[in-house]
């Protein structure tokens, strides 16, 4: 995954973790960021992988995924400027037990995973952010389970369409329904109809690859009560990151 040039990317700031560090932390941080390019479908770690980098998203979204033997697969968290890319290097675990996949693509920032270490072995404050996320994200994936179980394809989609709004630039998202019903391990055929309805109601257009949300508020009251969840969690525990 080549670097990509400082001025191609909105600036390391732009992730809020980063963004969230003590200035003692961030003049350590920063000399080990390099800036990539994270496009389309790049597989940044397989599960069961040795990590050799961290990424931090500034304008890509990556999707947490888990694969079954026969090749079904379902994403259990969403991952963009708001947070990272490999906790399992600062839980002390050396491999990564999900795929980490880029399904909007943008730009990043990396760290090595010897740098990594290094700062969770100082602990203190910067560790402490990253756990926070951790149960942020933890959150996410409690609250996600929850929806699949629970609620409709219709709530599950809107609660996706925001997820991604959230962590991305604009309204427009690389995503197709085909693409949308393999993230929620649903049928194609379910999230056709209630993206039509969506449609129909002027909530979202769409055009191949791209659904643009048309009408936010809709949409917010189309999802359930675990989308709210989920962001109230990580509001409580980052609320520097949060206001960044």
């Amino acid at each position: 995954m080549p670097p990509v040039p400082p001025h191609a990317d909105v600036g390391p700031l732009r992730n809020q973790l980063l963004a969230a560090l003590p200035d003692a932390a961030w003049q350590r941080w920063s000399p080990h960021l390099v800036p990539v390019a994270l496009p389309l479908g790049q597989v940044l770690c397989e599960s069961g992988g040795n990590p050799a980098f961290v990424y931090f998203p500034t304008t890509a979204v990556v999707s947490l995924m888990y694969l079954t033997q026969d090749g079904s697969s379902a994403e259990f968290a969403v991952v963009g400027h708001d947070g990272v890319v490999g906790i399992s290097l600062f839980m002390s675990g050396s491999t990564m037990p999900s795929r980490a996949v880029v399904q909007s693509a943008g730009q990043g920032y990396r760290m090595s995973a010897h740098a990594v270490r290094c700062e969770v072995d100082r602990a203190g404050a910067p560790l402490a952010v990253l756990l926070r996320y951790t149960q942020a994200l933890i959150a996410q994936v409690a609250q996600t389970a929850m929806c699949n179980r629970y609620h409709s394809i219709d709530q599950q989609l809107c609660r996706r369409l925001l997820m991604g709004l959230d962590r991305s630039t604009g309204a427009d998202l690389q995503l197709t329904q085909e693409l949308a019903a393999s993230l929620l391990g649903v049928r194609r055929e379910g999230v056709t109809a209630a993206a039509s309805k969506l449609r129909c109601d002027g909530i979202i257009s769409y055009r191949r690859g791209h659904i643009e949300v048309l009408d936010r508020p809709g949409l917010e009251e189309r999802t359930c009560e675990c989308y709210s969840a989920a962001r109230h969690e990580y509001e409580r525990l980052l609320p520097m990151a949060a206001a960044a």
